[in-house]
């Protein structure tokens, strides 16, 4: 039910500010606005012959309409809100919509300058990219607990292996080209690290820890993985995906492997057969490794219980993850990890937000033109059912998570929507684009192509959307 809240208020949020955006710069231009829709769109009806278009129009229709009594000058709009959080739009006096009466010529769409109309269009994403700046600098201010940079093991054969890495280090600063930084927290230089990924860039970092006499300098070598790798395994390739924490055992599952096998919550794992657990985020290495091929294997753990030396003979369950079969015991792995409150100023906080914003935009515009031309996975797009159990997650770690979420997808929002496909804003700011470079604006019939175009294009995308969703909830 949280999962089913938390996405149906996000959705509703994003696109009212989306669309508020336009509606705001509309009446500033004095365009006349006739309709406000949220979470409703303007389709299908009632009385149609096909079944499909009253669907559409059973599931667009709004449930709540209403016309403010005190109005801006020259306006007459209706605001409607729908059941659905699947679209919104703004209803503008349009003469090439619907025939408009010569006195209210003047505040037709239309009839407004070049440089209005493209800002009317432009605002909608705009404001979404401001809504996350605001979101971001809202956490800086308020302040967000994260696990300290500290890290776990290394991954056998990763980078970070390769880099002198061993498992305990605490990373002080991190940055590209010489260019160091303080590093907050572990979700910091795991931002650090997909940017440099994407980038194709390494990545210097300074680390103080066991075994280092004062600070150490070392480089990630990330521009060897390359933008195609950025995926869900990205972290583990790299070596570096979960913060140090103590190989303990904590809840435990009944009817699991691991009670069946005698394991209890605050039984410190020393050994799994001859290995010795180093932390954490290892043990749960050796536990995925505790197979063979789909076969899970028995092996000797070495406990310490209450002060005592126990061996407790341990099968794990073969679970099939992807292409790949990992051992799994049905009990949280690994004490709760170090955390670190990180909290900023007004002005810092403020400035980090616009940043962060930054930051998220170039890398999604990025990671867009590699899946474009082939060097990223189309595998990293998402859609609906991935972004409504991040919603629920995010939601369930409480009210600043689910902020930087929330900033994320405005984020996504602003940027997805200045893509220059014509059914989106950004389509018709190259119309716009068209029209002041040559004089006149696109023609009824190129604009009907290119609206279709772009609809088979924004059509194939949701489906490979929506197959990504649904090989990862299966998968």
């Amino acid at each position: 039910m949280l999962t089913v809240v938390a996405f149906v208020i996000a959705l509703g949020l994003l696109i009212a500010v989306h669309e508020y955006g336009h509606y705001r710069v509309a009446v500033a231009c004095g365009v006349k606005v006739e309709c406000f829709g949220v979470c409703t769109l303007p389709l299908g009806s009632p009385d149609s012959a096909s079944r499909f278009d009253r669907f559409l129009w059973w599931i667009s229709k709004p449930v709540l309409r209403w016309k403010p009594r005190r109005q801006h000058p020259g306006q007459d709009t209706e605001f409607s809100i729908g059941l659905f959080p699947f679209g919104g739009y703004v209803s503008m006096l349009n003469e090439q919509v619907a025939p408009v009466a010569p006195e209210e010529r003047h505040r037709a769409f239309n009839t407004k300058p070049l440089r209005q109309r493209a800002a009317i269009v432009a605002a909608g994403p705009l404001i979404n990219l401001l809504l996350a700046v605001l979101l971001y600098s809202v956490v800086n201010w308020v302040g967000v607990q994260e696990p300290s940079p500290v890290l776990g093991q290394p991954v056998a054969g990763s980078l970070a292996a390769e880099a002198g890495l061993k498992g305990g280090e605490r990373v002080t600063r991190a940055g590209f080209g010489g260019e160091l930084s303080e590093v907050a927290s572990f979700e910091d230089l795991r931002w650090r690290m997909t940017r440099g990924v994407i980038d194709g860039r390494d990545l210097t970092l300074e680390v103080t820890g066991p075994g280092t006499q004062g600070a150490q300098t070392l480089a990630l070598p990330l521009g060897r993985l390359g933008a195609s790798e950025a995926d869900p395994q990205m972290f583990r390739r790299i070596g570096i995906w979960a913060p140090w924490t103590r190989p303990e055992i904590g809840e435990v599952m009944a009817d699991g492997a691991g009670a069946r096998a005698g394991l209890r919550e605050g039984d410190r794992v020393l050994a799994i057969g001859e290995t010795p657990a180093v932390d954490g985020p290892q043990l749960r290495e050796l536990i995925r490794a505790s197979v063979n091929g789909k076969e899970p294997r028995t092996q000797i753990w070495r406990i310490e219980r209450d002060g005592q030396i126990v061996n407790l003979e341990v099968t794990p369950e073969a679970r099939q993850e992807g292409d790949a079969w990992v051992g799994r015991i049905a009990a949280y792995v690994g004490s709760a990890p170090e955390m670190v409150t990180v909290r900023r100023g007004a002005l810092d906080g403020l400035w980090h937000g616009v940043v962060r914003t930054w930051e998220v935009s170039v890398l999604t515009v990025r990671m867009l033109g590699k899946m474009l031309i082939g060097e990223a996975s189309l595998k990293n797009i998402s859609g609906p059912l991935t972004i409504a159990d991040y919603a629920g997650k995010s939601a369930s770690m409480g009210l600043t998570q689910y902020l930087i979420f929330l900033a994320l997808i405005s984020v996504s929002l602003g940027v997805l929507n200045l893509m220059p496909l014509p059914v989106l804003d950004g389509g018709h700011l190259m119309y716009y684009l068209w029209e002041g470079l040559t004089g006149k604006g696109v023609s009824d019939a190129w604009m009907d192509r290119l609206q279709r175009g772009g609809f088979a294009v924004l059509l194939i995308m949701m489906s490979i959307a929506l197959y990504n969703d649904v090989t990862r909830l299966l998968g």
